[in-house]
């Protein structure tokens, strides 16, 4: 059986994150999308936001599960007894840090592989930060992100 997480801070989860789950989920038998808690990044959201309005939005996806962590990556994937961690690659940019992260977390964790998915074309553009940025400006992310998730920024916003 593989059991795949997909790591982030999903601040906010988005319609990328989404097709890029729908897809695994589709590959794999089991998908842990893990939600970090990383308050480096100074998330809008608080971790247990993110969690539920991930859950939320991954809901209809039997072999997914959704839950929070505050660990190293390359710890809760041995924890969960995943063997592979999922990464998106929006685009060129993308792939020197996650060339590194995964060649860092080939290191601390030999038995776990990264692979790397791109999301469909019409969401390529779309990112956490951009979303972020409009949302907090007032903008309509509502093309960018589940309908729940797009109330739960015009509430904080408010």
């Amino acid at each position: 059986m593989n059991t795949v997480v997909y790591p982030g801070t999903f601040d906010p989860i988005t319609n990328g994150h989404t097709d890029l789950v729908e897809r695994a989920a589709r590959m794999f038998d089991h998908i842990i999308v893990a939600v970090a808690d990383n308050p480096k990044k100074k998330p809008m959201l608080e971790l247990e936001a993110r969690v539920d309005l991930a859950r939320t939005t991954l809901g209809h996806l039997a072999n997914v599960e959704v839950t929070g962590f505050s660990n190293l990556l390359a710890e809760f994937v041995q924890e969960k007894n995943a063997n592979i961690i999922l990464r998106g690659l929006r685009a060129v940019s993308d792939f020197e840090y996650e060339f590194q992260l995964a060649n860092m977390n080939r290191v601390l964790a030999p038995n776990v592989e990264s692979m790397f998915l791109t999301p469909a074309e019409q969401y390529s553009y779309i990112s956490s930060t951009l979303v972020r940025e409009i949302a907090s400006l007032g903008g309509d992310v509502s093309n960018f992100v589940h309908p729940e998730v797009a109330r739960a920024l015009k509430r904080l916003v408010k």
